[in-house]
């Protein structure tokens, strides 16, 4: 029995539109985004054609960015601006922002002035900030209106934002005067003026704030949506919860990403070409900074030669560093990215790490010495790892919490840097400090 991938294909393959749409045209947009992925690349436009008008084109928003410019490009203008003219405007501007700006200008041209005119303008801001992703399409009435003029609006307009959450007041010139919420419009009696139910002091996102901020200040507030103001503090838009979700994940998915030394960008639906050639960069980095811990072996050639069991246990020690390294520069990258790392608490949270540094670098010493000892049948070698440990993981805290936060007080984006840094530091002082207490100790 085929399956429903195939059985799409199927239907793709013979242009039949009427049993395709029963098939698959009431599906969710994230689901018809995943079926988009599903598909082979020589159906997915095809897909999309057969569907014609059909298809709901907010599906191209939930599909990596590679698969939808592949699409876009072989899709006819006409088509596209035809798709675009009932998506919200932030899903509009999404598709459109990364299309090579020939491509874009031709399918502005085919939209209707006003509608035109919109995505213009919020594609006029710069990537990443709250004009770029926010929706234009908002309930604004001037203060002097009633409640039941308000709601008999919102009954007899056509062309209302798909979901709302809030109605804002605005004056003549369109400045934000304050913000009702549904459920206390509703609430009230019709001949109230919506000025009387207006929050004046209803915080309000600039259009110029960067996203992770915007998304910051939902999760502090627990916003739904909140209202997105111009310099002239003129309504612009609106954020919603459902944008904020997308911007969280997006920066979860970068941050993992680099902290693995992999590009933000990089999606499922890459080609190998393309992954090999962003991936070498930092790989030819480590193997760089790999030749620097070795050099540091290379200092203690003599004392390797003469006691073999150096050799055995020194990676022991470089390894638990680096695992415990990457313990807190994981914490602290993500604390930094939230905001919840200041100057106000920086104090606090090195000594936390240290001191956690110092309680686990104790605790493995005994553990790493005595298995040492027993092993090799040689207690001062149990007593010089043990200490290479506790130095190990005590730098290796250090490195972990300092290393993220000089690289955020320069400007450089501590997910993308730190591991490389973190990692050549507890394998040059894991070499160093176990090699160096042994030949010490042994007088090797």
């Amino acid at each position: 029995m085929p399956t429903f991938i195939e059985r799409v294909a199927e239907l793709v393959a013979i242009g039949d539109h009427d049993r395709l749409f029963a098939l698959a045209g009431d599906l969710h947009e994230a689901d018809m985004g995943a079926l988009l992925e599903a598909l082979e690349p020589e159906d997915r436009t095809r897909f999309i054609e057969t569907l014609g008008s059909d298809f709901d084109f907010t599906a191209l928003t939930e599909v990596d960015d590679s698969i939808r410019e592949e699409i876009l490009e072989e899709l006819e203008a006409d088509a596209v601006a035809e798709g675009m003219r009932d998506l919200d405007s932030d899903d509009a501007v999404y598709i459109l922002e990364d299309m090579d700006e020939a491509d874009k200008a031709e399918i502005l041209d085919k939209l209707p002035a006003t509608e035109r005119i919109a995505l213009q303008k919020s594609l006029d801001y710069p990537d990443g900030t709250a004009g770029r992703r926010m929706q234009t399409e908002v309930i604004a009435v001037p203060p002097f209106w009633t409640v039941g003029q308000t709601i008999d609006f919102m009954r007899d307009t056509g062309d209302l934002p798909e979901t709302f959450y809030e109605i804002y007041v605005v004056d003549p010139s369109h400045r934000f005067l304050g913000a009702v919420a549904l459920d206390k419009l509703l609430r009230s009696k019709r001949p109230v003026k919506v000025s009387a139910l207006a929050d004046p002091d209803r915080r309000t996102i600039d259009a110029t704030d960067e996203l992770t901020d915007v998304a910051q200040v939902f999760m502090r507030y627990n916003f739904v949506s909140a209202p997105v103001i111009d310099d002239g503090e003129r309504l612009v838009g609106v954020m919603t919860i459902d944008d904020i979700v997308d911007i969280i994940d997006d920066e979860a998915d970068e941050e993992i990403k680099a902290l693995g030394g992999v590009k933000g960008d990089e999606e499922l639906s890459d080609t190998v070409p393309a992954i090999a050639r962003s991936r070498f960069q930092w790989l030819f980095v480590n193997l760089l900074t790999a030749f620097f811990a070795a050099a540091v072996m290379k200092l203690f050639e003599g004392s390797l030669e003469k006691m073999v069991a150096l050799a055995v246990l020194a990676p022991v020690v470089a390894s638990q560093g680096g695992n415990a390294a990457t313990q807190t520069m994981t914490v602290a990258v993500r604390s930094l990215a939230t905001g919840e790392l200041g100057n106000w608490n920086l104090n606090r949270f090195l000594t936390r790490e240290l001191l956690v540094s110092f309680i686990n670098g104790a605790a493995f010493a005994l553990i790493t010495g005595a298995i040492a000892s027993l092993w090799f049948g040689n207690a001062g070698l149990g007593v010089v790892i043990g200490l290479a440990m506790i130095a190990n993981l005590f730098a290796a805290a250090l490195a972990g919490a300092a290393v993220p936060i000089i690289l955020d007080k320069l400007g450089i984006d501590p997910a993308v840097s730190s591991g490389t840094f973190v990692t050549t530091v507890t394998d040059v002082v894991g070499f160093f400090a176990f090699l160096g207490i042994a030949t010490l100790w042994f007088g090797l």
